[in-house]
């Protein structure tokens, strides 16, 4: 009898810890998403920046020969 409860009184305790340690990570998470969450991503570019992408769309036998041409 004694022997059950020593080993539920350490399965309680492995748990406990694994409970603890689930939930420190899970909050580590959450404040690591929220410090992300408020930074601008999409601000526009300063400085001397240049649009690189042209404003016409080729059509797809044009896209399909870049494709294979650059192995992209």
């Amino acid at each position: 009898m004694s022997r059950l409860r020593h080993s539920l009184r350490d399965l309680v305790k492995v748990l406990l810890v694994f409970t603890i340690c689930t939930f420190v990570f899970y909050m580590a998470l959450r404040m690591v998403h929220g410090e992300y969450e408020r930074q601008h991503r999409y601000d526009p570019p300063g400085g001397s920046a240049v649009k690189v992408s042209s404003p016409q769309d080729p059509d797809w036998a044009d896209r399909l020969s870049i494709f294979f041409r650059l192995g992209e």
